[in-house]
């Protein structure tokens, strides 16, 4: 009798040690039930027992419901950014070179030359003074390092637009998810499953695919320079996936942070020194030169020819700062899985604007791009069920 009556003391307070506790002789001590009842559960007890959650539990439940909003609605953010960006960029890119523009060095130029735009928000938003910076003998041969790297993907990304038609070149561009995948699994130890392979095989026969299509299909681009555009494309591809690994690698392990201002630092810094390597091969090439001549020439006049730039400089920065805000928010793989969410768009843009050719080949190739599109997609979304069950079990 005893012993029940110090289970019906026990369980209310749930060990409450302000609660004292008598031992007797015929039951165990109160500190023997402090231990044990606590693994008892409520559902054991009929409904008339039942405990509420406490206050406390009640408003934890609810930061966490709140922060989890805001983390998908930043994310969401992200993920506009990059499709609209990317979009609009590439479009641009290719209108630049149908109206007349025809210098490399220049388009290259612009892809970073919006770095210094990210100056205003970074200043408006204030740092967080917990998070501590990283010596600059770290940080700074990084920016280096990326801002070298991204000035030579650039140019090829230059060299696939000018001597691709962009419905083309935006398949192929589709063939930055395997690299990334392989980049992912050496450098950021992403898993490598079934569906990330099977996604792998398909991006990679489709941009194959494509590439023994040699049919332009634009009666102004050299057919002869088709081959090159497209290993170009491809090399383009590669180098984007290993900066993304390289990026997430980064917030991982140097800066072990992942706010808003730096990834803007990170976006401008590194832009910065790309847009210098890429202003450095304007002028020794020469091409620096005919820029007056093709401004006066420009089929759609001068203010277009301004517009057309500024247009595709801020395109590449928001998509920039998309990219590396999911890349630090969630994964380098799930930050070319959106980037690529965008290549098949483009194609039926370039249709309609560019009025570039759209034959079996290209069609049959979009949809197993989409297909491996859809298989890395559903591998993330079994991870992230995978996640949640977890994080449910422990609470």
């Amino acid at each position: 009798m005893q012993m029940a009556d110090a289970l019906e003391i026990q369980l209310p307070n749930r060990g409450n040690p302000s609660q004292p506790q008598e031992a007797s002789p015929a039951s165990p001590s109160a500190k023997d039930h402090v231990i044990v009842l606590p693994q008892h559960d409520d559902a054991t007890l009929p409904p008339s027992q039942w405990q509420p959650l406490p206050q406390k539990s009640l408003s934890i439940s609810l930061s966490s419901i709140l922060k989890r909003w805001k983390w998908w609605i930043v994310v969401l953010l992200d993920v506009v950014s990059v499709l609209a960006g990317q979009t609009a960029a590439t479009l641009l890119g290719r209108f630049y070179f149908n109206e007349g523009g025809n210098s490399l060095w220049m388009e290259t130029v612009i892809q970073s030359a919006g770095a210094p735009l990210l100056l205003i928000p970074l200043l408006l938003i204030p740092r967080k003074p917990s998070v501590a910076r990283p010596p600059l003998r770290k940080i700074v041969p990084i920016y280096i390092g990326l801002g070298f790297l991204i000035a030579g993907d650039n140019l090829m990304y230059s060299y696939g637009l000018l001597y691709l038609p962009v419905s083309t070149y935006s398949l192929i561009c589709a063939s930055q998810l395997g690299f990334n995948a392989i980049f992912s699994y050496f450098f950021n130890k992403q898993k490598f499953t079934a569906l990330i392979f099977n996604s792998v095989v398909l991006l990679t026969f489709s941009a194959a695919l494509l590439g023994v299509n040699s049919d332009s299909g634009d009666s102004n681009i050299p057919k002869d320079k088709y081959p090159l555009g497209f290993v170009l494309t491809v090399g383009a591809s590669a180098a984007f996936s290993l900066i993304v690994s390289l990026m997430q690698l980064t917030f991982d392990v140097v800066i072990k942070a992942q706010t808003f201002s730096w990834v803007l630092e990170l976006q401008m810094y590194c832009n910065f020194i790309a847009c210098l390597v890429t202003v450095a091969g304007l002028f020794i090439s020469g091409e620096w030169k005919g820029i007056t001549a093709e401004f006066e020439g420009y089929k759609t006049g001068k203010t277009s020819y301004i517009l057309t730039l500024i247009g595709t400089a801020v395109g590449w920065q928001v998509f920039s700062i998309g990219l590396v805000g999911l890349l630090a928010l969630v994964s380098s793989l799930f930050a070319n899985v959106i980037s690529t969410l965008a290549l098949p768009l483009v194609p039926v843009f370039a249709v309609i604007f560019f009025h570039d050719g759209m034959n079996g080949v290209k069609v049959v190739a979009m949809l197993i791009a989409i297909w491996g599109f859809l298989s890395y997609m559903y591998q993330h979304y079994l991870d992230d069920s995978k996640a949640k069950k977890v994080e449910e079990d422990s609470t």
